[in-house]
């Protein structure tokens, strides 16, 4: 338990000295704030001191100084009036300092994010990485704000307060520095066990996110399957979690204040019995003595809101350090700074000695070898999990080998810049991606200064103008990221647009037309057979049929190559291949 909350202490310590490290860049504004707070504190401060001296000049009935008083309310009413505009000016800087924070945090976890290696994002729920970016972020501001506006003004006033009653009467200021421990002890206790309850609270709501961005955008798929039923049961047990951390989290916390109330009725108590002895004894006046209660009352007033203050910032730290863990992860190894850049790439594709798995204790790519000359297409056949798509990821560095070597034009491909590597390829996937925006603007992503006729060219050469043109504003037609009412199929076609748009010299194809109907898929083999000529092509499909064409038709399993030639070479082998063609054309 202690090794514990250890681990929690310096936790928090490691997040304070982040979130430190953003305010260093503001310290003119956080300068300026303190500066404010201190005015503000001091005036305030300075009132109570004013009224006692009216107080005192009231000495009974007929004997009043009237201009005495009205000069100490002149005075009172020019502190109220520049301590209100001070509070006015460090509330705005308060909110520039949080709001810019908060914009820089958001925009190195979401470089962070096109910075992580592929696996990070594949291992951890999507939902979740959303909740950090921005539910966590929105709570952790919060929290900042509050400790902007009432930390530094309240521990300002603690200690001004203690300074003005050290000047007035030591022995009653004794009294309230003795009691005052009590409260920071309640609310340390307090803080100490509510940050695990926040963590957890922060974690779990994580969880439910994530389960609602995965429920919204596959509801195709779990009405399919009709699991509706299983789906809410299962939201209802992470909710179910999450209003038992969250009471439990917020009922802890809320203990601070009341507790604080507490100590503070004692010490407000405590000046006013010392305070009224004091004064029938003659050692203060009347006057000094509503001083002394109104500081009494100002004194222990901090102690209320800084309590309060310290959950919300238990509550800031839990989710400044989620955000922090996932800016602090390490990013994907950078290229170096004398990458090579390709140019006139002709095609030529080695892979040499390559042995790659996605965890340690399970094999899959070993020993994979393969030479690929300018021009070639090469198809890459197999069943599920033999690695094919494994392959294009490899090629396209989107994971890096774990031995061995791939070579595009006789170089490392860990020696060239990816946007390099990258740009040389053309890519279409099975699963398609559209980004909210035109249809036109979907198709120009790779091209974005392509002229109109080329992105018509490119949808005709793709068999995609003809559907563009039935829809409502044609290529104007405002889609959203999941492509709104068009098929898998039209989406399927403007994937292909896009790469026919950019004709890179090389091409990956992974199952490119599996969502398309037969008639269509004709005319796209065609177009592909026009684009695939004089370029590299690596060609994944399960239809056999597609590939019969290809140079080299690799048939791998388990991660090796166990087969390797084209169609009919392969068929008179009568081996895997001949086997997995004749299953789909046997009759």
């Amino acid at each position: 338990m202690a090794g514990s909350q250890n681990g929690g202490k310096s936790a928090q310590i490691k997040t304070l000295k982040q979130v430190m490290e953003y305010l260093r860049r503001y310290w003119l504004l956080v300068g300026a704030t303190l500066f404010l707070a201190a005015v503000t504190v001091i005036l305030t401060l300075y009132i109570p001191i004013l009224t006692g001296q009216a107080v005192d000049l009231i000495l009974g009935k007929g004997s009043v100084d009237f201009q005495g008083v009205s000069a100490i309310l002149i005075k009172i009413a020019a502190a109220v009036a520049v301590t209100a505009a001070a509070q006015w000016v460090m509330s705005t800087c308060n909110n520039k300092i949080t709001y810019h924070v908060v914009k820089d945090i958001r925009e190195d976890a979401f470089h962070k994010l096109e910075q992580l290696p592929l696996k990070y994002l594949d291992s951890h729920a999507y939902g979740d990485i959303v909740s950090r970016v921005i539910a966590d972020v929105d709570t952790f501001s919060d929290g900042l704000l509050m400790g902007f506006t009432q930390l530094f003004t309240g521990v300002l006033t603690i200690f001004g307060t203690l300074g003005f009653m050290l000047v007035t009467n030591v022995p009653i200021t004794i009294v309230v520095v003795c009691i005052t421990p009590v409260s920071f002890l309640v609310a340390r206790f307090i803080a100490t066990k509510t940050y695990h309850m926040f963590k957890e609270q922060s974690e779990t709501r994580g969880e439910q996110t994530s389960l609602i961005e995965e429920m919204v955008g596959n509801q195709k798929v779990v009405r399919t399957f009709s699991r509706e039923e299983a789906v809410k049961e299962q939201f209802r047990e992470i909710n179910a979690r999450l209003q038992k951390c969250s009471l439990k989290a917020i009922f802890f916390s809320s203990i601070t204040n009341p507790a604080t109330r507490f100590v503070n009725s004692l010490v407000y108590a405590g000046v006013g019995i010392f305070g009224a002895f004091a004064a029938i004894r003659g050692g203060i006046s009347v006057g000094q003595l509503s001083c002394f209660l109104s500081y009494a009352n100002q004194y222990t007033k901090p102690f209320n809101e800084i309590s309060g203050v310290v959950t919300e910032l238990q509550n800031a730290l839990t989710c400044a350090a989620r955000i922090f863990e996932l800016i602090g992860e390490e990013a994907q190894v950078p290229d170096s700074p004398d990458a090579r850049v390709l140019s006139k790439v002709q095609g030529n594709v080695e892979l040499e000695n390559v042995f790659f798995s996605y965890t340690p204790d399970k094999k899959l790519i070993e020993d994979f070898n393969l030479s690929v000359r300018p021009g070639q297409r090469v198809a890459i056949v197999g069943p599920t999990g033999c690695g094919k798509t494994t392959v294009i990821n490899l090629l396209m560095r989107f994971y890096d080998v774990d031995s061995g070597q791939i070579r595009v034009e006789g170089t490392d491909i860990r020696e060239i810049a990816r946007g390099s590597l990258r740009t040389s390829y053309g890519m279409v996937l099975q699963e398609t991606w559209l980004r909210e925006g035109t249809i036109r603007d979907n198709i120009k992503m790779g091209k974005p200064d392509a002229a109109e006729a080329e992105v018509i060219e490119a949808a005709k050469a793709s068999h995609a103008h003809s559907f563009i043109k039935r829809l409502p504003k044609g290529y104007d037609t405002w889609i959203t990221e999941d492509g709104g009412s068009l098929s898998q199929g039209q989406k399927q076609l403007l994937c292909i647009a896009r790469v026919m748009l950019c004709l890179p010299p090389m091409l990956i194809l992974d199952e490119a037309t599996s969502s398309i109907d037969t008639r269509t898929e004709i005319h796209i083999q065609k177009a592909f057979a026009k684009m695939m000529e004089g370029r590299t092509s690596f060609i994944v499909a399960h239809r056999l049929s597609t590939i019969r064409e290809a140079d080299i038709i690799l048939v791998m399993k388990d991660g090796n190559i166990i087969e390797q030639g084209d169609h009919q070479t392969l068929l008179s082998q009568k081996g895997f291949y001949a086997d997995l063609y004749n299953s789909q054309f046997a009759g």
